[in-house]
């Protein structure tokens, strides 16, 4: 298997990859921390594919996606903190005034899981936030050890998972995920 990671500018893989079985659902496309909650909530149904839509047809798309060949295999969320939930965050502190880039979502299509592609899906992100000049990538994944992450609390990532992709431990939060209390990683982009 080969995976290329490339920014995530078509919306149909997005859509594969985020967005909800119905289109007239008004769930995820991975809006929760990407939007302050009274925007998220007021984004029902086509809405929220429309509003994504958007994102990919930006200049800076909404995060990157893993193909295996012409098949889509995988998502991450990044961006600007500045432009996500984690501005605003009481849980999760704020370390220095750098303007740094957050990757929030990790996800793999079943069939897919347990192949590396989450690791190149951090890979990628590194390269996607350092390839728009930010100087440094977090994350805030679980520190779970080697506890088992439910599914779907299991977007955040791990611990682990941030530092084999060369991310290191920055910060501790207040915040939790499954249970989990979760961290700061961090990846220097210069």
């Amino acid at each position: 298997m080969t995976v290329v990671v490339r920014a995530a500018h078509d919306f149909e893989a997005v859509r594969t990859m985020i967005g909800p079985k119905r289109p007239d659902a008004s769930v995820c496309f991975c809006l929760s921390h990407r939007l302050p909650a009274k925007q998220n909530r007021s984004l029902v149904g086509p809405a929220r594919g429309d509003y994504v839509r958007g994102l990919c047809e930006s200049e800076i798309a909404p995060g990157v996606l893993a193909f295996d060949g012409d098949e889509v295999v995988g998502w991450a969320g990044v961006a600007p903190r500045s432009e996500t939930s984690f501005a605003r965050s009481t849980k999760i502190p704020h370390l220095d005034d750098l303007p740094v880039w957050s990757v929030w979502c990790l996800r793999v299509r079943p069939g897919h899981r347990g192949k590396g592609i989450t690791a190149s899906l951090l890979d990628g992100a590194v390269d996607f936030a350092r390839s728009h000049g930010a100087p440094v990538l977090e994350g805030y994944p679980s520190d779970n050890g080697d506890d088992r992450i439910d599914l779907t609390m299991a977007f955040v990532g791990s611990r682990a998972m941030f530092e084999k992709a060369g991310f290191s431990y920055a910060g501790a939060t207040s915040s939790l995920s499954g249970g989990f209390p979760r961290v700061i990683m961090r990846h220097d982009l210069h």
